[in-house]
């Protein structure tokens, strides 16, 4: 499932065919993706204008001048690609309708997104703009992990008398909202902090130095356009590249990259998610 640096990635690809544009035409193919799609969601899209672009940890949502938003989650296989962008973004031109294009919009500056989504995980919503925070699916996440809210004493409280494992606490959506399998693992590598360890029995160091290290690793994987492990594509439909630049995530059995270090990368399973790291840095 793509986490926050893919979702961060399809948003800023967006952003120029849509912020600022009218949805000429918005056509809704089927009555439900994970959930049914509100009522009447194509005529009351049609007509609307973008205003903002915005994400809340791996949401999407497109605030609308009818005062409404469009939430927009990606699911397992979902895809958001751009084709006819007159700013010239995007090098493709319409391409012939796909059997799993659920949802499209034209666009009054000449531009289509379309939703494809082969396993129908992906989910659509509208929702009141002014109260957006309180949607059933945004009103429990915690602090975005690139925002001011995500700091260093902040984490130290929550994680304080934790039992839980560190992985499984950075996972906790309602500790740190965006945070993946993928991003935890690189980091919890780059922090020398094994997976394992109990969140409450960390130091406050090792706490406090967790916080720039996840800022770290997930704006290098913006900036590499995201991690294409099996569904993922950007919005011009190109690969994201940050899955070349792994530590320990998918290595299992391969050595550590860290310089003298004699180990391998292993892999556990904890709460049904695989967990890779090396033992002999990560204590």
């Amino acid at each position: 499932m793509p986490e926050l640096p893919e979702v961060e990635t399809v948003r800023r690809g967006l952003q120029p065919a849509m912020e600022g544009a009218v949805i000429a035409q918005a056509r809704v193919n089927r009555p439900d993706l994970r959930w049914p799609f509100p009522d009447r969601m194509a005529e009351r899209l049609t007509g609307a204008k973008v205003t903002q672009l915005r994400r809340r940890s791996k949401y999407i949502l497109a605030d609308l001048d009818t005062g409404e938003s469009l939430l927009i989650h990606l699911g397992m296989s979902g895809r958001m690609t751009v084709s006819g962008d007159p700013l010239g973004q995007f090098a493709h031109n319409h391409p012939a309708a796909a059997k799993h294009d659920h949802v499209v919009f034209d666009m009054d500056n000449g531009a289509r997104v379309t939703f494809n989504d082969p396993r129908r995980f992906g989910a659509m919503d509208l929702l009141p703009s002014d109260n957006s925070d309180s949607h059933p699916l945004l009103a429990k996440l915690g602090p975005e992990p690139l925002g001011n809210d995500f700091h260093e004493a902040y984490l130290v409280e929550r994680l304080s008398a934790r039992n839980t494992p560190i992985k499984t606490a950075l996972l906790d959506q309602r500790i740190i909202a965006g945070l993946g399998n993928i991003y935890v693992c690189e980091a919890l590598f780059r922090a020398g902090i094994a997976p394992t360890r109990k969140a409450g029995a960390l130091s406050k160091e090792h706490i406090q130095n967790l916080v720039p290290i996840i800022r770290d690793v997930l704006e290098a994987a913006i900036a590499a356009g995201g991690s294409s492990l099996k569904d993922f594509r950007q919005a011009d439909g190109e690969l994201g590249y940050f899955q070349h630049s792994f530590d320990v995530y998918g290595r299992e059995g391969e050595p550590c990259k860290t310089p003298d270090c004699k180990g391998k990368i292993d892999r556990i399973t904890q709460s049904g998610r695989s967990s890779f790291f090396c033992a002999q840095c990560q204590r």
